[in-house]
């Protein structure tokens, strides 16, 4: 009589599932200041500095809560370090592309690449992890490409930077979802995997005698606050995406590029053309399709009988 409701407890890791994801999709959607503050750097050595000084947050981490085990545990299944292995190299491409973005006037095209992400994690949500799609999400997913093929008409020189992070990112998702790693552990190994090349690199700049740590007092501090800056958000959402439906997670994404969208328009001017009219209207009529297909969802799985 007193052992916990599985059904309360599916609940309960949901919620707590989805506060975290709010969390890092919020985080994730007002980045844009933080690499605007820094753009007197070099895209490649901002995200050298990123990897670099996320290094010490994670090594503290792994010690306040005591998971370094995780990580030896880990690095002797090499199925985990070769599926880590892969996301670290499609965050690092993520991550390069995006900073480029912002800092090169790109924050729109950044922002619809991320609206894209939840169509895309539907149909990796079916083709991986065989989660069955209604009539509605394929009606999102269909709307989505449509809205995908107006921008390469109109805009094309931006539509390979949307794509790109849109694939790196979604791909990311799903193997950290089902990469037999815990959230802290997967991202210290992910780091230690990219640190020689991002060390190496950061060191063969000052050597040349780059500004690799900017050229003011605040390009330094922000330069400091890098590791945290980084480490925070993913964090949160490897957390969330081992307590959510991969499909759930996807609704989620579209708080961060709806931030950076109003950030790219709103407060750096960058200019909104019919194309993304186009492609941007259809991608939120695909969403709102989706969001009333998880909602069904949802109402059908509660009126089920036990």
């Amino acid at each position: 009589m007193n052992r916990a409701d599985p059904t309360s407890q599916d609940h309960r890791k949901a919620r707590k599932g989805f506060g975290l994801g709010v969390a890092a999709y919020g985080l994730w959607g007002v980045l844009p200041i933080y690499f605007k503050a820094l753009r007197s750097i070099d895209a490649v050595d901002i995200v050298a500095h990123r990897i670099v000084w996320s290094a010490p947050v994670l090594a503290a981490l792994l010690t306040v809560t005591g998971s370094w085990g995780e990580v030896r545990e880990a690095l002797r299944n090499r199925r985990a370090i070769a599926m880590l292995t892969v996301t670290a190299f499609l965050i690092g491409v993520n991550w390069l592309l995006y900073v480029y973005a912002v800092n090169n006037g790109h924050i729109l095209a950044g922002s619809l690449g991320y609206y894209l992400n939840p169509l895309a994690n539907v149909l990796l949500g079916r083709v991986v992890l065989k989660e069955r799609l209604s009539r509605l999400q394929w009606a999102a997913v269909a709307l989505a490409a449509a809205g995908i093929s107006a921008l390469a008409i109109g805009a094309l020189g931006q539509l390979w930077i949307s794509l790109t992070l849109c694939v790196t990112f979604a791909t990311y998702g799903l193997l950290r979802k089902i990469a037999p790693v815990d959230a802290v552990a997967g991202l210290a190994i992910e780091t230690g995997i990219l640190l020689p090349f991002a060390g190496g690199w950061l060191l063969w700049g000052l050597a040349a005698g780059h500004d690799i740590f900017g050229r003011s007092t605040s390009d330094i501090f922000l330069i400091a606050i890098a590791g945290i800056v980084t480490a925070t958000p993913l964090l949160l959402f490897t957390a969330a995406a081992k307590r959510l439906r991969y499909s759930t997670l996807g609704m989620l994404q579209f708080l961060a590029p709806t931030l950076q969208f109003i950030l790219a328009v709103l407060v750096y001017g960058e200019p909104f053309t019919s194309a993304h009219a186009i492609a941007f209207g259809a991608i939120w009529g695909a969403l709102v399709l989706y969001v009333i297909a998880l909602i069904r969802r949802a109402r059908a799985s509660v009126t089920l009988p036990e």
